[in-house]
């Protein structure tokens, strides 16, 4: 890890998760390229609360989305993810986005089938817990596929620890 972040407190307000975590990580086999972790975990969404998609909250900030669609990561003793992809460009300054909702052991894309999952364990299990992981990716000197290396190998190592940290 290189170095804890801090969420400001608006942003705390104005998500209302019940934890934050906001990090970034330098990996000496990808040189200065920092991937910057943040998880936003909702212990019940019944109450209005619920995660806010990197779709919305990004162009929010300034943020100009290039590309936006899904790619699969074959994590390590798990299998495939679908995760979204998301390229954002703010003036000069490009980043790859990598993001997905995690509910149990259930890492889903889309926002829509996230939603039709926490009504449906509502049901089923009476939570409605979920958590979203953004991992996001400076892209330097216009290299995208290296970028994406980076979110992709960090996703890969990052999946077990959290998957730890996170209710099952």
């Amino acid at each position: 890890m290189h170095s804890e972040g801090v969420v400001e407190k608006e942003i705390v307000d104005f998500l209302k998760a019940d934890e934050l975590l906001t990090r970034s990580y330098v990996s000496p086999s990808s040189g200065p390229v920092a991937a910057h972790l943040f998880v936003a975990y909702f212990s019940s969404q019944r109450t209005g609360r619920s995660p806010h998609s990197p779709k919305n909250c990004l162009p929010g900030s300034g943020w100009t989305s290039t590309v936006s669609d899904t790619i699969k990561i074959d994590v390590p003793n798990r299998g495939i993810i679908e995760t979204n992809r998301y390229i954002v460009q703010k003036g000069d300054a490009k980043s790859m986005v990598v993001y997905w909702y995690q509910s149990r052991d259930r890492v889903v894309a889309s926002e829509y089938k996230a939603k039709f999952f926490a009504v449906a364990d509502a049901i089923r299990y009476n939570r409605t817990d979920t958590a979203l992981v953004r991992v996001v990716v400076p892209i330097v000197n216009n290299d995208e596929a290296a970028s994406e290396k980076v979110a992709t190998d960090f996703v890969k190592s990052l999946y077990y620890p959290l998957r730890q940290h996170l209710p099952a």
